[in-house]
């Protein structure tokens, strides 16, 4: 049986039950409970997880994203994470990701999109011409590694809005089949094994606390 690591941020925490539950008898999946958050906290954070979860160490797949903090402006200030910063982050945990888990195969995942308009008047805020400029950033880190790119910024795009749950989140049953539909897409292609069918009717995702979530 294959052996899967998820890791990120809200996004990650609003598919993985989904992608779990899909490759149940293909693959066991393992991801922690806390949100990613920003880069330098992932990479502080990513050996805590491995120990506390017992994740094995001859891990497949790690799929991975971080950016939705990083590029958070509050109060009218730059994003929170400078470009440069965020770069040197997402090759740092590129890194990190290898050395713990040395026969993985890599997949980052880009940031996801926001509705823009949802966010004018507050103070805080993120948008979709930052989001972009991030990822084109991380994908100028990772260029030259075989780490493979999961574009869920452009599938998120095309995500219904009847799926969000609010300007930047996917968190419904339907927000979590689209968005971890595609993860699983690229786990099956990679790892050469077969999802199942999930029932959205049965689904439930899993039970974070808000203060796990965050924002």
């Amino acid at each position: 049986m294959k052996k899967i690591v998820l890791f990120g941020d809200s996004i990650r925490m609003g598919y993985d039950k989904y992608v779990k539950d899909a490759l149940e008898g293909a693959a066991e999946v393992y991801y922690p409970s806390e949100n990613s958050r920003f880069g330098q906290h992932a990479l502080r954070r990513l050996h805590d997880w491995k120990d506390a979860g017992e994740w094995p160490e001859d891990i497949d797949l790690v799929h991975w994203n971080v950016g939705l903090w990083d590029v958070a402006e509050i109060y009218g200030d730059p994003p929170l994470s400078s470009i440069a910063h965020y770069k040197d982050m997402i090759t740092r945990i590129d890194r990190r990701i290898r050395l713990l888990f040395p026969g993985a195969k890599v997949v980052f995942a880009t940031t996801t999109s926001v509705v823009d308009e949802m966010f004018e008047g507050k103070r805080f805020q993120r948008h979709n011409r930052v989001i972009e400029e991030f990822n084109d950033a991380a994908r100028e880190a990772l260029a030259g590694t075989d780490t493979i790119i999961n574009d869920l910024y452009a599938h998120s795009c095309k995500c219904p809005m009847e799926y969000r749950s609010d300007e930047t989140h996917y968190n419904t049953p339907e927000g979590a089949a689209y968005m971890g539909g595609k993860v699983i897409t690229v786990l099956c292609r990679e790892l050469g094994i077969s999802a199942s069918e999930v029932k959205l009717e049965n689904f439930r995702m899993e039970d974070y606390t808000a203060d796990n979530i965050g924002y």
